[in-house]
């Protein structure tokens, strides 16, 4: 897979792609990441990327003819078109679908916006797809397209360390993970859950579900498609509806 970033502040990645499991995938040839400052693709002696809003207000606009030229650039540069985002707080959510459709494709194109954003003819003849990692406002793009970065990464082939991993944290199966516990035994009073220590796989596997479901009930149940869910997970609902949030020190 090739990743190419169209920045404002290429060294802003520099550390990040030597680290952790993008620096990984990197070494390992999973992906190629190519980083280009769009100033590069300016074509005055001031490389100005920026002008006033027509209708006044505060703030600059990313000038659309630098980054028309850049994707042109990228667009010939390699065999097959890549596939444009633009990170913009007005795109649609990220979320773990949206990873794993970008994951899926050999050649991504990142525009990491600034000031008060790009102009919008860009996105509406150039951009695949416009994406937000959140409600907030960041002071560039440079953020998000790190976070996209990672997320993708993580879901090729070989570089996570445990495919099993991917299968059962946050959000591969539209809820959140259930509750991790490691040594000590007890630490500052607090005890681990027996269940955990039964050996009973199948009650163990009971247990993590009902504190998946749980835990999204409680902080995101916007997460929970009841229609998507099987029959013992919609028991579980029910009766974490009537009864309350299971307790992680309850067994199954």
């Amino acid at each position: 897979m090739v990743v190419d970033i169209l920045t404002l502040s290429p060294g802003y990645f520099a550390s990040p792609l030597q680290e952790g499991l993008i620096g990984r995938g990197i070494r390992q040839g999973a992906i190629r990441v190519r980083i280009f400052h769009l100033r590069d693709f300016t074509s005055d002696r001031h490389r100005t990327v920026d002008d006033r809003p027509y209708g006044g207000g505060a703030g600059m606009v990313l000038k659309p003819e630098p980054i028309a030229r850049a994707l042109k650039f990228l667009g010939q540069a390699l065999p097959g078109p890549p596939h444009v985002v633009l990170l913009t707080p007005r795109g649609r959510p990220l979320d773990q679908m949206r990873v794993r459709e970008l994951s899926a494709r050999p050649r991504l194109t990142l525009i990491c916006g600034r000031y008060e954003g790009v102009d919008e003819r860009i996105g509406a003849a150039y951009c695949h797809d416009q994406l937000s990692i959140g409600d907030y406002v960041l002071s560039g793009g440079e953020p998000a397209a790190l976070v996209v970065l990672d997320a993708v990464v993580r879901l090729l082939p070989q570089v996570l360390g445990s495919p099993e991993s991917q299968v059962e944290e946050s959000y591969e199966d539209g809820l959140l993970e259930y509750p991790h516990y490691t040594r000590p035994r007890v630490f500052e009073g607090q005890g681990v859950p027996e269940v955990l220590l039964s050996g009973d796989h199948e009650r163990v596997r009971r247990w993590r579900r009902r504190q998946a479901l749980a835990r999204t009930w409680e902080i995101r149940p916007g997460l929970i498609r009841e229609e998507s869910l099987a029959p013992d997970d919609l028991k579980i609902i029910r009766e974490i509806q009537k009864c309350g949030l299971s307790d992680p020190h309850r067994g199954v």
